[in-house]
């Protein structure tokens, strides 16, 4: 795995000029034209070893490389020069990957601590970025009932009502806590930092303890949901719930809340929203996330898996002037996307639960972004 000095002054300073470069022109540069694809077992259990598997690797490529949850250098785990036919190793690389000539990544003897975001990059002969895919890797506890592992439910949040006037009360009801529960906190947001910390709860004491995002309103239950009362348009946003048990293995789970404001003017019906079809679905099901009040002088839109609107969790994109729907790292031909905004989601499973995100934009360049949660419950 290793490389001579000459080699790597020759070589990995080019790389990193290209790795830069393609970094900071992801969102912009992406091929719309990428095949590739990542297939990734869908119950991995601690200790076990597993396949990252590549297909339809491009033709003349100068190199390809593998991150951990971003493209950034100190993230990345290996990289390899086709010219060469040499790999190299990243800052992330634990000495339990391999990575072999074909792009395919082997871990071994995972952990949880393996759970998250890997995105694969290839660049080609010309020092250009060929495509970015990614895949999500979720290890569970070597926990095993009758001697086969066992797979907890996915900790889901749903808000009772779903939608929520200035001055009502909504629920953030929690699915699916943990068992040996120890600790759970919630945040204001989607970043867990003490200052947007609202209240967290001791399960053995059942204690809780308000933080400094707390405002008065606010009541947390020992089965882990959070009641909101009095509403303001203020508690619009993301919340986060991240859960601690006795083995220190920890869980997030986000959700998005809208809070509607009296209609004062007219358009404001107009506003563009995200109406679920089978919010609550089964694994097996299909949802549709249907879309209303598109801007009528649309360019373009993208959907997004989870909250973070860059290039690796886009699902699908349309643009006006190609007249086409083109699909995004995140597709996992399982979804299809509609002029009309709205997104259909077939045979779900539990890992389709979260938040979605659509953006749009206009012919002024204006940007209107909105978040939708699904929820997918095991038969």
């Amino acid at each position: 795995m290793g490389v001579t000095s000459e080699l790597f002054t020759n070589v990995l300073i080019p790389w990193q000029r290209v790795l830069f470069t393609a970094s900071l022109l992801t969102c912009w540069l992406l091929s719309t034209t990428a095949s590739v694809t990542i297939q990734s077992p869908k119950h991995v259990v601690e200790g076990e070893n597993i396949l990252l598997q590549v297909d339809n690797l491009p033709e003349n490529l100068l190199a390809f490389a593998w991150y951990r949850g971003l493209i950034n250098w100190r993230l990345t785990i290996a990289l390899h020069f086709l010219d060469y036919s040499t790999s190299m190793t990243g800052p992330e690389h634990s000495d339990r990957e391999i990575l072999y000539s074909n792009g395919s990544l082997w871990i071994q003897n995972v952990t949880q601590e393996d759970t998250g975001y890997y995105i694969f990059q290839t660049i080609s002969n010309h020092g250009e970025l060929e495509s970015n895919t990614s895949t999500f890797l979720q290890v569970y506890s070597s926990h095993f009932t009758c001697g086969r592992p066992s797979f907890p439910a996915k900790l889901t949040i749903e808000s009772v009502p779903p939608r929520v006037a200035e001055g009502g009360r909504v629920l953030l009801r929690v699915h699916n806590l943990p068992e040996y529960l120890q600790l759970f906190f919630w945040y204001k947001g989607v970043i867990m930092i003490h200052k947007v910390e609202i209240v967290r709860h001791r399960t053995l004491k059942n204690l809780s303890d308000p933080g400094p995002a707390h405002s008065g309103r606010e009541i947390v239950f020992s089965n882990g949901s959070l009641l909101l009362q009095n509403v303001t348009w203020k508690d619009t946003g993301f919340y986060t719930l991240q859960t601690v048990n006795g083995f220190r293995e920890m869980e997030l789970a986000h959700i998005y809340l809208q809070v509607e404001t009296p209609c004062c003017d007219p358009l404001d019906s107009a506003q563009l929203r995200i109406d679920p079809v089978t919010p609550h679905a089964a694994e097996g099901e299909s949802v549709l996330l249907q879309v209303h009040n598109l801007p009528e002088d649309l360019q373009t839109f993208s959907w997004y898996k989870g909250v973070d609107s860059t290039p690796s969790f886009q699902i699908v994109e349309y643009s006006k002037a190609m007249k086409s729907i083109i699909s995004g790292s995140a597709y996992s031909r399982r979804e299809i996307g509609y002029t009309n905004g709205s997104l259909l989601l077939q045979d779900v499973t539990e890992k389709d639960s979260g938040l979605y995100t659509l953006v749009t934009i206009d012919s002024n360049m204006r940007v209107e972004t909105v978040h939708v949660q699904v929820n997918i419950y095991s038969k």
